[in-house]
């Protein structure tokens, strides 16, 4: 059977056609996959539930990936991921638990265990070895509790520790954030005194109202307090982070939009950069330090957009601000923020009014922040925390004091 030269042509030009849109889809290599927690519906009581995302290699632009799963309450406020990659935990603040997922191939997530707290749970964290999860909790009081890991599943409570100022030991005490030390040799948690600073309402403490409270980890996860904490953090603390390398930590000063730093001496003892502290945009609300430790960023909620500062080392002073000219606009009201482990190219806010997520393409050369393709993204309803898994195998970026 023979072809006419016009169905040649024809065949021809379909062969071609599908080889290049199987060569273009060859291009949607992804590098990480985005973890968003949010609620499925806008009331209060509605279920919370945690969407996966894919990242492209060259773009940074978000697709939908796994399919959508319940968080294990209501109410998601805070996420942590080990090391491994392998397992996730979330804080449900409507439910008052912690549950936790197994992160599996295309980082599908399925539910394994869940622990109940008393008290209403704000942030969680996992140590690098992936032995143990920190939860801060409370409304009216503050209170770590430690939990051990095997194999990322969750046991009794090994240690707890009321938050108390000892000079104002009456005093109510809110915790906002919690982070570890890369090498699992500290743990700090981030709180603000009511009783000195609640606008609006009756103030009766002259205590200083922001601080940051200092375990050092021990044998067995042994909390000990850190020679001089709690230590001073402004106003109202609204979240942390130290760099890779244990040598500084970096608090966020919602009320006072200040960036606050710290050297970490001995270990785990903090002291204040001498610099500092360092303006940020309005309400600054999370904060994210790239997987190099060269630059940080800050989200901030009330002007809608992210501050860039490039890590001056030796001294860890954030020093020439990236996109100094202007902030970086995000969707409405940005309450955390992520950079992607895989490549560290990328940067994400979850915008809790915006109910999306909104994406950044990082210079690695300078840190400036542009905005990636069809940003921002839509979720559910308030995203509050976002985590990020890199997918496949890929060099650690690092920086050598």
């Amino acid at each position: 059977m023979k072809f006419s030269k016009l169905s040649q042509l024809f065949l021809v030009s379909a062969i071609g056609l599908l080889v290049a849109a199987l060569l273009s889809a060859c291009q949607l290599v992804t590098i990480d996959f985005v973890f968003v927690a949010d609620s499925a519906g806008s009331g209060s009581g509605s279920a919370g539930q945690i969407q996966t995302y894919s990242v492209d290699s060259e773009s940074g632009a978000l697709r939908i990936g796994a399919p959508t799963v319940p968080s294990g309450g209501s109410g998601p406020v805070s996420m942590a991921v080990t090391s491994d990659y392998y397992n996730l935990f979330v804080a449900n603040a409507g439910s008052k638990n912690v549950a936790h997922f197994g992160i599996g191939t295309y980082g599908v997530l399925a539910p394994l265990d869940t622990v109940t707290l008393t008290t209403t749970p704000v942030a969680v964290a996992v140590n690098d070895a992936g032995t143990y999860l920190y939860v801060v909790s409370g409304t009216t009081s503050a209170t770590l509790t430690e939990y051990p890991l095997s194999s990322g599943k969750i046991g009794s409570a090994v240690a707890t520790v009321n938050l108390q100022l000892s000079a104002y030991p009456g005093d109510t005490i809110i915790p906002t954030a919690v982070d570890v030390l890369a090498n699992s040799g500290a743990v700090y948690v981030t709180a603000y005194d009511q009783s000195a600073y609640n606008p609006g309402g009756a103030v009766s403490s002259s205590a200083n109202p922001g601080w940051v409270f200092g375990y050092a980890v021990g044998s067995g996860g042994a909390l000990t307090a850190t020679a001089g904490s709690p230590y001073q953090a402004g106003v109202k603390p609204s979240a942390l982070a130290s760099d890779p390398v244990n040598r500084f930590v970096y608090v966020t000063d919602y009320a006072s939009n200040e960036l606050i730093g710290y050297t970490i001496e001995n270990g785990s003892v903090l002291s204040f950069m001498v610099n500092g502290p360092f303006k940020t945009g309005s309400e600054p609300s999370g904060i994210a330090v790239d997987p190099r430790g060269i630059y940080i960023y800050v989200s901030n909620s009330l002007d809608s957009s992210v501050t860039g500062y490039t890590i001056a080392l030796p001294t860890g002073t954030p020093s020439a601000t990236v996109n100094s000219s202007q902030l970086t606009a995000t969707d409405t009201q940005p309450v955390c923020i992520a950079v992607d482990p895989g490549i560290g190219r990328f940067v994400y806010t979850g915008n809790r009014l915006g109910n999306s997520v909104s994406g950044f393409r990082l210079d690695p050369n300078t840190g400036a922040l542009s905005a990636t393709q069809a940003t921002p993204y839509p979720t559910g309803a308030n995203p509050a925390a976002i985590a990020i898994i890199p997918h496949g195998n890929h060099s650690t970026q690092s920086v050598t004091p």
